[in-house]
């Protein structure tokens, strides 16, 4: 009990390290609802609000690893996902600007030892996701390369589709490496962090470096350092800040560029995440990223001029909920403190026991709902499943996705969870239990076409 009690005065005391006095009323609202989504364990990591190029809010928010011996503070370098692509988008921009190369040139032109698909791909398909290529379960450069070399066909003609594949990353590097002559990351210290004074910002620092924030899981387990691609900027929240504006304000590329790096097919995303245009003028920036229990999230409303700013190393998925409580302030509006994801702990939960997963999942959803995010809980059944269906846990996925048919579903979440039923099934190669899912699926969603198709694929399609 003395040991819980002074772990709680140590946590009390990393709650409130702003950089420097919250005296604002809006500030101190912020603060308020960082410091209450620290506590219950949504959120450990760095915050910056700007609104009218005012620095209105800043702080460090928790531990510097897993241990829980050091507080974090705002020097510290994190991972930040996705949001890399846009590096690597803005350099292939760069390029174009000086006419090294067009983003029509084809993969062929760059890549001659590939096979024939190569002739279809341009590189706007790359910016955009609709390259057609796979997603790639390789974690080294040269393993996506050696996928590519031995890919016969493409997931679908390219333009046709959005598919997140980091095949469309890597290649984007390689052509950046190929045009210029330099590494990519030389590439992008000379022509990005330079040009910013990006100081805080290095190319592919290890993980477990002294200056970058630990990732750490909710058990409070450092992540152990994992082989991985090339070409990731390790920053601080501030230097995210200074590449983001740039972005926004065309100072590293013009607006045609930016432009070009905001298109998207359908609700996929853009090389600029999610990046709005009205009347020729960007309006809202926002993008997302995560990797190894890293998350970040920088959003600009450029409409209203702010900012917000959100790097941690204890990935829970409530950094969209954050910055919408962070902007409901700014409007001087109520707003909610997110709860603990189901998910998260969940998935873990039944990775590692599965029938004790299901007591956690009754337990969670019967007597912790002032805990527990229980706000669409099929969500959180049907991703479970898809966690354990990609651990090749079939069987466990199927009891998930079954569990999630109890609950009072619409028809469409009804739908779906019978359809991914049924693509567990087939992966199985049970056939005739995947077609009794899939028109079960589509009774209740004639439009599931991932449902449809799994009937057309074992040949009785309309037979439902």
């Amino acid at each position: 009990m003395k040991n819980k009690f002074l772990t709680f005065i140590l946590f009390s005391n990393l709650l409130t390290p702003s950089l420097f006095a919250q005296t604002d009323p809006l500030s101190r609202r912020i603060d308020s609802l960082v410091q209450a989504a620290h506590r219950i364990g949504v959120f450990n990591g760095n915050v910056m609000v700007i609104s009218k190029g005012q620095t209105i809010y800043k702080a460090a928010v928790g531990f510097a690893d897993g241990s829980r011996q050091y507080p974090l503070t705002m020097q510290k370098r994190f991972d930040i996902g996705s949001i890399a692509k846009e590096f690597n988008g803005v350099s292939i921009m760069l390029l174009a600007e000086k006419k090294k190369l067009s983003v029509t040139d084809p993969l062929r032109k760059y890549f001659p030892e590939l096979p024939a698909w190569a002739d279809s791909i341009h590189i706007s398909h790359l910016l955009s996701y609709t390259s057609g290529l796979p997603s790639t379960a390789a974690n080294t450069d040269q393993g996506v390369l050696n996928e590519l070399l031995a890919l016969k066909n493409l997931a679908n003609a390219p333009g046709k589709a959005y598919i997140y594949s980091y095949a469309n990353v890597y290649l984007q590097q390689r052509i950046v490496e190929k045009v210029s002559g330099l590494k990519y990351q030389v590439f992008v210290e000379k022509n990005i962090l330079k040009p910013l004074d990006m100081k805080r910002t290095v190319m592919d620092l290890p993980l477990n470096d002294t200056t970058m924030a630990i990732a750490f899981n909710n058990k409070f387990i450092n992540e152990k350092p994992r082989e991985t691609t090339s070409g990731w900027p390790r920053l601080t929240a501030e230097d995210l800040y200074r590449f983001v504006s740039a972005v926004d304000s065309y100072k590293l590329v013009g607006k045609a560029s930016v432009q070009q790096l905001s298109e998207h097919f359908g609700e996929g995303e853009s090389s600029l995440g999610e990046a709005k245009f009205e009347n020729g003028e960007l309006v809202w920036h926002q993008h997302h990223g995560s990797n190894y229990n890293y998350e970040a999230l920088v959003t600009h409303d450029l409409k209203n001029d702010r900012f917000v700013i959100l790097t941690t190393s204890n990935q829970n998925f409530k950094v969209r909920q954050l910055t919408t409580a962070i902007l409901s302030i700014l409007d001087h509006k109520p707003y909610t403190v997110p709860k603990r994801s189901l998910y998260l702990e969940l998935r873990d939960e039944m990775l590692a026991d599965f029938d004790a997963g299901v007591a956690f999942y009754r337990t969670a959803t019967e007597q912790k709902k002032d805990v527990y995010d229980l706000a669409f809980p099929i969500g959180d059944l049907v991703n479970t499943g898809k966690f354990l269906m990609r651990r090749n846990r079939i069987d466990d996925a199927i009891r998930v996705f079954t569990l999630g048919l109890l609950l009072d579903l619409q028809d469409k979440d009804y739908g779906i969870a019978c359809q991914f039923i049924a693509e567990a099934y087939k992966q199985q190669g049970k056939n005739d239990m995947a077609v009794l899912y899939a028109q079960r699926a589509i009774r209740k969603d004639p439009d599931n076409k991932i449902a449809r198709s799994i009937l057309d694929q074992t040949g009785i399609a309309g037979k439902n």
